[in-house]
Formats: structure tokens, sequence, C-alpha cells
């Protein structure tokens, strides 16, 4: 049950395979969707999930098709590719072409074996991307506007905006930003075509958002989802009506501990233990993904040689951390510019959280931390 849609597809070749003696090699090739549908759904990285991924990348990286071949060279991906490449890379430009346009498009792209056809749509699809980021970023933007004005939103547990000029089919992503920028259960919702309000709703961890919403189902006129995501409709004149139903019944639900965000460290170790050999024993546990993450380490009273914003918006840290052997060992933390007077006021010495990774950097490969949070020496 917690297979993705392709992978259940694959699951019913292999079943047709078996009846039908036919080779399993025959369907081998497929496993490149597979592997792009897992990623791209974020399902459970465990069991059958985690060898059809593992098989899928391995497909992937040695004789993808065609669509898939020519996303990588546009999107300038190197090999070999990992999952994260999927979920970050390719997977967002194929859900691109149908959250802007049509998703006929990305199967036109994944089906193609002319080599200029296949060229043509990747662009296209390429500026699917490009308009899905604009907008994406235009209604985050304006989401963060409406709280920041609305007093009444400064205490709340939740976060519901509606406005009918939003895209469709960004809504789900400016969710899952506003969970980032507010971390508590959010509701996204826009006109329809058919003028109800419709819309996405994310949760945060270890909190049932489901239940949340199905305890203001007669104000819907539809709604699915699972414990962390959900989709719903409803008239317009029960937008609030609902904003307050859902207000009150998460506020009665949720425990405090849900609205902090928190890291959970595996282990702790001398910075000095991050080493190439480390990375290869980890990388043993790869594909990472949802219930099989990357384990995260935590090192204390680390000091920091370098620390400079980067980034086209300079929302990114790039960080250099001494070692005892008297190597130091570069590190990258993602959006957390904002940290950077802390590194100031504790000296440079901090306590850092991360996982490991590689980093590659003209044709020198290193292993690198990637920061999942940083706590100040006081």
């Amino acid at each position: 049950k917690e297979l993705s849609g392709c992978g259940v597809g694959f699951k019913l070749m292999q079943a047709i395979c078996r009846v039908q003696n036919i080779p399993f090699e025959k369907i081998v090739p497929y496993l490149d969707l597979v592997a792009v549908s897992i990623g791209s759904d974020i399902v459970p990285m465990t069991g059958e999930n985690r060898v059809l991924a593992y098989f899928g990348l391995k497909q992937l990286n040695e004789s993808p098709r065609l669509g898939f071949q020519k996303i990588i060279e546009k999107a300038k991906i190197r090999k070999p590719l990992a999952i994260e490449d999927v979920v970050f890379r390719i997977g967002p430009r194929i859900n691109a072409a149908g959250r802007m346009e049509s998703g006929s498009r990305a199967v036109d792209l994944l089906v193609s074996q002319n080599p200029q056809e296949a060229m043509t749509i990747c662009d296209a699809i390429d500026i699917n991307n490009d308009d899905r980021r604009k907008k994406d970023s235009e209604i985050t933007s304006e989401a963060r506007r409406m709280v920041s004005e609305d007093s009444r939103m400064s205490n709340a547990r939740t976060t519901v905006l509606f406005r009918q000029g939003w895209h469709k089919g960004v809504i789900g992503i400016v969710a899952s930003r506003l969970i980032e920028t507010y971390y508590r259960p959010t509701v996204i919702l826009t006109e329809s075509k058919d003028g109800f309000a419709t819309g996405s709703a994310r949760s945060v961890p270890g909190y049932d958002l489901y239940q949340a919403i199905e305890s203001c189902s007669d104000l819907l006129e539809s709604f699915g989802g699972h414990m962390f995501a959900a989709g719903l409709t409803l008239k317009q004149e029960n937008v609030q009506p609902f904003r307050e139903r859902f207000e009150k019944f998460v506020t009665e639900t949720i425990r405090d501990e849900h609205l902090v965000p928190s890291v959970n460290i595996d282990c702790e170790l001398p910075i000095e233990d991050v080493t190439m050999e480390l990375y290869r024993s980890l990388e043993r546990f790869q594909p990472y993904g949802p219930e099989n993450t990357a384990p995260v380490f935590a090192s204390r009273r680390v000091k920091t040689l370098l620390c400079q914003s980067v980034g086209s918006n300079g929302m990114h840290l790039k960080l250099s951390f001494a070692r005892q052997n008297g190597e130091p060992i570069g590190a990258i933390a993602f959006g957390q510019a904002d940290m950077i007077e802390l590194f100031r006021e504790s000296g440079g010495v901090v306590d850092i959280a991360y996982s490991v990774e590689l980093n590659e950097f003209r044709g020198k490969t290193t292993v690198q931390l990637n920061i999942k949070d940083i706590k100040g020496m006081v």
C-alpha cells in the first residue's frame, strides 16, 4: 500500500510477465520511471520502494530513456545521479508541465524516441519550470505578507489563506514554504474554474492533518489526503467558517512540541571522525527518503574558519570548520544566512547538527557537511 502509483503499475507488469513467461529483463528499462515516481511522490523509502528506487537509479544512471536523458543534459546534472537529483531537479521539471500547462507534455517527453522532438519538449518544460518558480515566489511572498499584516494570525496555531487569483498549480508548494516559515498546519486556497475555493493543506511532523480536515467535512464539497498532506474543495462562503473551525480543532488537539521545529540527532561524534571512509559506510543506507532519512550527527564546540553568505539571494551559508588534524572541512547551510550573526556573537565556536555528503569541485571530491542546525556558545 506504500508503493507509488508508478510502483503499482510496475508490479502489475511484473505479474503479467510472470504469468505470460516474459523475461523480467524486458521491463527493466521502465525502472527509471519508477525511481522518479518514488522520489517525486515522497513515499516511504523502505522495503520494496527502496529496492525499486535503488535499481531505478541504476537504470537512470546507466541507460535512461531519451526524455530523462534530455532533462539531465538541460539541468546540467552530473552523474552518478542520486535520489536527491530526482527529488529536487528531475521531478519538479516533470511536475511543472502539469502544474503550469498540461501533464500530457511530460508524457510526450517520456515516450519520445526522437532526439529533436525530445529536446524541443524539454525546452518547453524548462520554461514551465521557470514559470512555476516565478509563481511560487510571487504567491509565497504575498501569502507571507498577508500573514504578517493580519494581527489575528500572530498567535494562531494554523494558517488558512484564500486569494482568488493564485495559480492552482503551485499552492501546494506555497503551503510547504509557509510551514517552513511559521511551522504550523497550513491551508492555501484559490478559486477554481467552477467558482469554488480549492486548495492544498500541509502539516507539521507528528500532527495528523487529515483528522483536522475531516472534522470540517460538513463545510467541504470534497477532500482527500493523509496525515501530512490533503486537498480540499469548498464553497467560497464557507472559507471563513472553515478557517475558524479548523483553527479550533487544531488548537484543541495539537501539542506544543508539534509547533517547534526539531532536529533528531542519530549520533554525536568528533568532527575529526567525518571522513571519506565514514561517508562510504553511510552510502550503504542509500537511497535516503521518508522513514529512511540520512543519518544526522552532532559535533560540539567546533571552531569556524569561514562563514560567508552565498547563492543568488545570499540565502545560504558557506562554511569551513577547523579539525585537530589541521585539515579543515567544508560545509553548506541552505537557507540559513540569517544565522551569520550567531557566529559573530559566539566567537565562531558553535555546536552543529549535520548530515554527511560529497562535494565535487574542479575535479576534486571531498566530504562536506550539510548543516541542519547551529547553536552558538553563550
